[in-house]
């Protein structure tokens, strides 16, 4: 399938100046870097905070519950302070090879960083997936923050009564209330995380926002857009894979990428009567990746059945996740 439509081309050399260039200005003294996980249930927010802290999009976000598989770094900039953002994958109850190989992710993110910041849906407030969380907190020998988000939603009595319950839970660095989707709130959060950052070398230069590669980030958006165009009719178990990247003379990319579905059922809903789904679905991910690629995209998509595509190691090391055995 070609989608092929104009998109603003910014040109080879959007993203600033040549190599060989002197930085405007000098990175400051005394920097800081360091790790914050970002862990929490299933559409808790998490890839939405992600995005609103870094300021740009870096992670899917999608009503389709599990979306977020692997650990995906955001790279958010405060004063001398450079904040690397993992949002994790939600955590909860596993029951496929997949589902587990996700939350193991998950916990390993928490325990590595620097910092954990625990997200919570105020709405919801502490259901039994959050619970399972809560039980393993103090585990987490590290500074931790309690987040409550979607607080446009909630009245403040509410919110103040489950910030109380859940600091009597565990001792919480501090307790921060915000919407993820509209930024309040979220600028104080920055800040408090940058001052928690060791002093350290910046880890990114300045102006990366990721540290997923570029093909991986196209697949990742165009995921997003299945499970938007097709949120109630496909099911979980789909991926896409970036076949090919190839930069043309005129500074724009021909990209090649493969959804992979499970039957062919399946296939025939990607597609859409006459090519109409997965020509939309195109339209929408080639937007997303040319703002990404600073370039002109040409996109092309391709569906194919893999059955049992979930319980092949190949795949796993893909998304960066390591394969369950057993």
């Amino acid at each position: 399938m070609i989608d092929d439509d104009t998109t603003p081309d910014a040109g080879p050399d959007a993203a600033g100046a040549p190599e060989n260039a002197a930085p405007d200005t000098a990175p400051p003294k005394d920097t800081r870097a360091g790790f914050v996980a970002l862990i929490g249930v299933p559409n808790a927010g998490k890839s939405t905070l992600l995005n609103s802290l870094v300021g740009t999009k870096v992670s899917i976000v999608s009503r389709k519950v599990q979306t977020t598989r692997a650990l995906v770094r955001g790279i958010a900039m405060e004063g001398n302070a450079q904040i690397v953002l993992v949002d994790t994958p939600g955590i909860f109850a596993p029951k496929r090879r997949l589902d587990r190989a996700m939350v193991t992710s998950a916990w390993s993110g928490a325990a590595d960083a620097d910092a954990v910041c625990l997200l919570i849906d105020a709405r919801k407030g502490v259901d039994e997936e959050v619970e399972a969380i809560l039980t393993r907190m103090p585990d987490l020998k590290r500074p931790k923050y309690l987040v409550l988000n979607k607080i446009d939603l909630m009245a403040r009595e509410r919110l103040l009564a489950l910030a109380a319950a859940l600091h009597e839970r565990v001792k919480f660095e501090r307790i921060f209330m915000i919407s993820a989707l509209t930024g309040d709130g979220v600028d104080d959060l920055r800040r408090e995380l940058a001052g928690r950052m060791p002093p350290s070398p910046w880890l990114y230069p300045e102006d990366q926002v990721s540290d997923a590669p570029l093909r991986m980030l196209a697949a990742e958006i165009t995921r997003e857009k299945i499970y938007d165009r097709l949120h109630e009719e496909l099911p979980y178990s789909s991926t896409v894979e970036t076949d090919q990247w190839q930069v043309r003379p005129d500074g724009s990319v021909r990209i090649e990428q493969t959804i992979f579905v499970e039957r062919e059922s399946q296939r025939s809903i990607v597609l859409g009567k006459g090519g109409q789904t997965i020509k939309a679905i195109g339209q929408a991910a080639r937007i997303d990746i040319a703002e990404a690629a600073e370039t002109k995209v040409h996109l092309f998509l391709f569906v194919k059945v893999r059955e049992n595509w979930a319980d092949d190691p190949e795949r796993y090391r893909e998304m960066g996740l390591e394969f369950p055995r057993g």
